[in-house]
């Protein structure tokens, strides 16, 4: 399958209404609609069957044929992403565009922006960056440092922390941090078509080397299509090893100049503020290589990457504009949300009255709360969001409505003949692992199933895993890896089968029962200790390190841990850092002490308990 490509763009469509009535009625207009196209057809990162039907001159039945020919079902209405329509422009041999930028949006055809930006009215805009890795890697006290060296204070109080992203200036030229945590918004950005970020700058800590997350942060910017450039941070740390951390990332395909690549990859010291100015020289030269431009005069086009709601000035929502300007007063829409400005916040904490290309603001007078990743879009009038936001609810009514695919479901569809493949998305811990797991799997297809390996790849399981999952109707099967927590959350909701193993041969055995029609695996829990919090101290602006002194068994790092305050579940997630005295560890024993942080929770109070667990099969 094709690579998912998340950028947004505007869909290439025939007369809007129309619907085919099969072979029946074969008049001029039908005839119209089975000519092909004469050229490449532009895509948009999700479509409706219906629509994709008029995009490629085909009836609906020929199309949902062709889907079907591919192992996907949906009907008319249901929405598809690109690879999935891509692959049913192939059978039609009808070559397709790639989407464009999210500024080529369905919003902006509708209030008549015009699309191609000509070279007199575009002009250079600031690179958008976003810092991914590791979350014990130094993400934070990065940004921290290069808000404290390059941002000049100014009378408003320098920066607010609040809105999510800032700017900071080098010499003349100034650049677009995007503060966000990490790999949920980076994803869900990309999950629904947006294309932000201009770069990924990659921290990989000198002592620590490439973690599962950072192989997921390098899998993330790859799909995004976007340049990586290398932070090696903690270069002050006594066992830094810059040459390692290379040499572990050439492993994963990422080659730094050093090793004859095409990466830039600088050694930096967070904590000591050293290599700083290193880092914002290369981001500028790999932004000037990319001769970055936007249309500053066109309504505006963004990404929400942060909303919340504020008791005194109600819904708010931070708003990175990609292309065009807003102003106050302007008629907006946000994902399904509408409204009008009521004032703009820049990333210094003043009022402003304009943003333009590349600018983040938060925005005041939003209906409601749009999510993290919607498209923001500023629209002609109050007929023109009302329209824009009855589409999107259609959209995601249709999503919503898909039928939930189980391991039963995929069975019963293999063996009742409706399908032949058994869709089956792989994740693990390393490359080495994927390329293992890949071959051991596609050796169980026999003569009446195929067992198709949709896409395979080292990282955690995520949010764009699971929006796969749910388009192939296949299930995903993770080795010596973990599911985030928002996409597990995501999977429950669309019924996606997710299954963890650490033993090859288990995976292996529950791959082929699928396969055999067999009942499905059960899951188990298996409590492996618990550990009391007795302090809780902070580290940098967010994360709150747990103090812990573990009373039975062991916390191991490659577990997950559930936070229980007065006997009640109160979190339950993966552990992002471990250690004992200054060291990172795999697992803290009975009676020993250490600090332990998790992904995603910080809200620790002394007396709470980390009830550490693994989960099993069979």
């Amino acid at each position: 399958m094709p690579r998912r490509n998340n950028r947004g763009g505007g869909r290439a469509r025939g007369r809007r209404g129309q619907r085919s009535n099969g072979p029946e009625q074969r008049g001029p207009a039908a005839a119209a609609v089975e000519e092909a196209p004469a050229g490449p057809v532009q895509l948009p990162a999700t479509i409706t069957v219906g629509e994709l039907a008029e995009t490629l001159h085909k009836t609906n039945v020929d199309t949902i044929k062709a889907l079907m020919r591919i192992g996907v079902f949906a009907t008319v209405n249901e929405s598809v992403e690109f690879d999935v329509a891509a692959r049913v422009a192939a059978v039609f041999e009808v070559p397709v565009l790639k989407p464009k930028d999210r500024e080529e949006s369905a919003a902006a055809q509708q209030v008549g922006i015009d699309e191609q930006a000509t070279e007199e009215n575009t002009k250079p805009r600031p690179p958008i960056i976003t810092v991914l890795g590791h979350v014990d890697h130094g993400k934070t006290t990065l940004l921290d440092a290069i808000r404290g060296e390059s941002v000049v204070d100014t009378e408003a109080g320098g920066i607010t922390q609040s809105i999510g992203a800032y700017q900071v200036k080098k010499g003349d030229q100034l650049i677009t941090f995007i503060d966000t945590p990490g790999h949920e918004a980076f994803t869900a950005m990309r999950a629904s078509g947006a294309q932000v970020t201009d770069i990924a700058v990659l921290v990989v800590a000198s002592d620590d080397g490439v973690m599962p997350q950072t192989q997921e942060a390098i899998d993330h910017a790859r799909a995004a299509g976007v340049p990586i450039v290398v932070a090696i941070n903690k270069m002050d740390a006594p066992g830094a090893d810059p040459d390692r951390v290379k040499g572990e990332l050439a492993e994963h395909e990422v080659i730094v100049e050093d090793y004859g690549g095409d990466v830039v990859a600088v050694p930096v010291s967070a904590l000591k503020k050293e290599g700083i100015d290193d880092l914002l020289e290369s981001l500028l030269l790999v932004a000037e290589v990319q001769e970055l431009k936007a249309n500053p005069e066109r309504p505006g086009i963004g990404v929400v990457i942060e909303a919340h709601t504020d008791r005194v000035r109600g819904s708010t929502a931070t708003v990175l504009i990609r292309s065009g300007h807003v102003k106050v007063g302007d008629i907006v829409v946000g994902g399904s949300q509408r409204g009008r400005v009521r004032s703009m916040i820049d990333g210094m904490g003043r009022s402003v009255s304009y943003a333009g290309p590349s600018t983040p603001v938060q925005i005041l007078g939003m209906s409601g709360l749009p999510a993290v990743g919607d498209q923001f879009d500023v629209v002609e009038d109050e007929r023109s969001a009302r329209s824009l936001v009855e589409r999107r609810a259609k959209i995601e009514a249709s999503q919503a409505d898909r039928a939930s695919t189980t391991m039963a479901d995929v069975m019963r569809r293999v063996h009742a003949g409706e399908a032949h493949e058994l869709n089956v998305i792989i994740k693990a811990g390393t490359q080495g692992s994927v390329d293992a797991v890949r071959r051991a799997v596609e050796q169980l297809s026999n003569e009446d199933v195929q067992v198709q390996v949709v896409h395979a790849s080292a990282g955690q399981v995520g949010e764009a895993d699971v929006l796969l999952a749910t388009a192939s109707d296949g299930l995903i099967v993770g080795f010596e890896t973990n599911i985030e927590a928002t996409a597990q959350d995501q999977a429950n909701d669309k019924g996606v089968v997710v299954k963890s193993y650490d033993i090859i041969y288990n995976l292996v055995d529950d791959v082929r029962a699928a396969v055999e029609g067999l009942i499905e695996p059960e899951e188990r829990q298996v409590v492996t200790g618990h550990a009391n919090v007795l302090e809780v101290s902070p580290r940098g602006r967010r994360e709150r390190i747990a103090g812990v002194r573990v009373t039975d068994g062991a916390m191991r790092r490659s577990g997950r841990i559930r936070v229980l305050r007065r006997g009640e579940e109160i979190f339950d997630g993966a552990v992002a850092s471990m250690r004992h005295l200054q060291e990172n560890v795999r697992e803290i024993a009975n009676n020993f002490e250490g600090g332990i942080i998790l992904d995603g929770f910080h809200d620790y109070e002394e007396g709470d308990v980390l009830e550490a667990y693994e989960i099993t099969t069979g």
